[in-house]
């Protein structure tokens, strides 16, 4: 549009834009189509897409939002090209996918790769980093399942989808505990152990084996370890 063209009370052009109002019976009837198709290539892209996304998934979902607008609202766009687009994007998916099942380096590129965040009631701090996980996200995530000392844990895994999985320890340890440490009520249902943690990454050692800093992530900071 020109500058002169643009007037606060042209009412119309804000509420219509330049398209007539018969313009919006119109919208509808793209609407319609372009959502009933959508929903065909979602389900053709399977189950995964209405479950938690992974790399490649959310790629596809943004792209999809972006083809159908376009579809839907431009009054000098027919809805084929953006059809045809959304079935383009469907092979390259499907395409892609039957690509990684072949070739593993492939699939973890697409898809993502499976993280290790905690070994053995051990943060694994190089690796949270480099997901960019902080380690109140971590505790509040095991705090949420009901785990209260990190030596209950065996481990836990960041997979490809963003979603935490936590496999229980089969001989539960002292351990860091994961309560907030001025929830003073909570800590004393815990039982403390003679063991002290590092803070920092949950490394449990026997008072007479601690060090000034801890051997695992060069910390100072000790308390006292608990079990459940």
């Amino acid at each position: 549009m020109k500058k002169f063209e643009i007037h606060l009370a042209d009412w119309q052009r804000i509420l219509f834009g330049q398209a007539p109002p018969m313009f919006l019976l119109e919208v509808f009837i793209r609407s319609v189509i372009i959502y009933i198709f959508l929903l065909l290539v979602l389900r053709w892209l399977g189950k995964r897409m209405s479950g938690q996304l992974t790399i490649l998934e959310m790629a596809v979902m943004l792209t999809l939002g972006a083809i159908v607008s376009v579809a839907m609202q431009t009054p000098d766009r027919g809805i084929t090209l953006s059809m045809f687009v959304l079935l383009c994007t469907l092979l390259f998916q499907r395409g892609l996918s039957r690509w990684g099942l072949k070739n593993a380096r492939i699939e973890e590129l697409s898809q993502g790769k499976i993280s290790t965040l905690l070994k053995n009631g051990v943060f694994n701090l190089d690796e949270m980093r480099s997901c960019r996980i902080s380690r109140q996200q971590l505790l509040a995530e095991l705090r949420g399942k009901g785990i209260l000392n990190l030596g209950d844990v065996s481990r836990v895994y960041l997979e490809a989808c963003g979603v935490f999985t936590t496999i229980k320890a089969h001989v539960p340890v002292a351990g860091l505990p994961t309560t907030p440490p001025d929830d003073k009520q909570v800590l004393n249902l815990l039982h403390h152990s003679n063991d002290l943690a590092c803070v920092n990454c949950g490394y449990a050692v026997a008072p007479q084996n601690v060090q000034k800093t801890c051997p695992r992530c060069g910390a100072n900071t000790w308390t006292a370890a608990v079990t459940s």
